[in-house]
């Protein structure tokens, strides 16, 4: 697909997950294959002017890590077009402005959702942004404030006339959070709504099956994952073969696992230095041992571990105490199977709960 000047190899992308999507984490799923495009956390154009250190290094980036789009959020038209011209000036490919985070932090100053419900003077924020730089400017939206104010439509036609090169939406509005399914029929308005910029959806896409169905029902021009692709990083190249194929692949084997997980640390010390590192590292490698099987002493172990020596005994104990539920080939006999995830659109036809990937925990539950 296209967005703005670049042709795109694929039309899957990594939308922004805070606390988690940084340079060690996209390094390694693009390592995996099927994704060109990503994000990086929402930025406050406002530290990213004052030249906030944790500003800074949420837009790191490396010459493996493009194209790389960087995530704004604020509400003053004048940071936001000088932090778009910094970014452009830095070689960064696009600028993406955040109109979808709900949370109180980022609304209470008119950012995020906030910019849904006052369409006029977001327009006019949007057009001294884009007559300012050279480079795409994209928004990503929500569906609206709640379930009465549903202005993603408006606003993607007026945000279309302000002249960005796409438009990203997430199928909840403000109101839901994360909570409840998605809304493919709201997304499919907002491709309705546009004549010529690319739509892409997103929300729930945990499974290749899902990505496929929201393109089915939405018309949207590409997906973007975020949940899904910290749950499992080879969604991109699964999903990017079931599109072109209708074929499933296999899942990866526990030593492909380890062996990715086992990357993303060396990419974190590498990056942040092994104790920073190696502390930020605790949760996500937690997550990798979801899909481990049985592992609840070994994630317990990894909430503690200080340096990439103690996570790699941590890891060979592991795998000396995991070989009892294996097979002679090494792969986990059935019954110790970890749980196959059910995707919310298969729970919402089903008409029932179930296991759904939570919100990973990081900085926004302190927002």
């Amino acid at each position: 697909m296209r967005l703005g000047p670049y042709e795109l190899a694929s039309n899957l992308f990594l939308s922004p997950l805070a606390g988690y999507t940084n340079l060690p984490m996209r390094l390694t799923i693009r390592e995996l294959g099927g994704l060109d495009w990503a994000t990086t956390d929402l930025v406050n154009a406002r530290a990213l002017l004052e030249k906030n250190p944790r500003a800074l290094q949420l837009i790191q980036t490396c010459p493996a890590d493009r194209p790389l789009a960087v995530q704004l959020f604020g509400s003053v038209p004048e940071e936001m077009r000088a932090a778009a011209l910094q970014l452009e000036a830095l070689g960064l490919a696009s600028i993406d402005i955040n109109m979808g985070c709900p949370v109180r932090k980022v609304t209470r100053i008119g950012g995020g959702s906030a910019m849904m419900t006052e369409l006029k003077k977001t327009a006019d924020l949007v057009s001294g942004m884009t007559g300012a730089v050279k480079i795409p400017v994209t928004a990503k939206m929500r569906l609206g404030w709640d379930s009465e104010n549903l202005t993603a439509p408006d606003l993607a036609r007026v945000l279309e006339e302000a002249g960005v090169a796409a438009v990203f939406v997430h199928g909840r509005t403000r109101a839901q959070g994360f909570g409840g399914t998605v809304n493919l029929a709201g997304i499919r308005a907002v491709v309705e709504a546009v004549r010529r910029i690319p739509v892409i959806g997103n929300g729930d896409v945990t499974t290749s099956e899902a990505a496929q169905k929201m393109l089915a029902e939405t018309g949207c021009a590409g997906v973007s994952i975020g949940r899904g692709a910290f749950y499992n990083p080879w969604i991109f190249r699964q999903t990017r073969h079931y599109l072109r194929t209708g074929e499933l692949l296999p899942e990866p084997s526990f030593d492909e696992r380890v062996q990715v997980m086992c990357r993303h640390l060396d990419l974190m010390i590498e990056i942040f230095g092994e104790e920073l590192g190696c502390r930020m590292f605790r949760k996500v490698a937690a997550w990798y041992a979801r899909r481990f099987g049985p592992a609840v002493d070994f994630r317990r172990r990894l909430a503690g571990f200080g340096t990439r020596a103690e996570f790699h005994t941590a890891l060979g104990a592991y795998r000396e105490w995991r070989a009892q539920f294996c097979d002679e080939r090494g792969e986990l006999r059935p019954k110790y199977q970890p749980p196959k995830l059910v995707a919310s659109f298969m729970r919402a036809e089903a008409g029932r709960t179930g296991d759904s990937i939570p919100v990973p925990r990081g900085p926004i539950e302190r927002w």
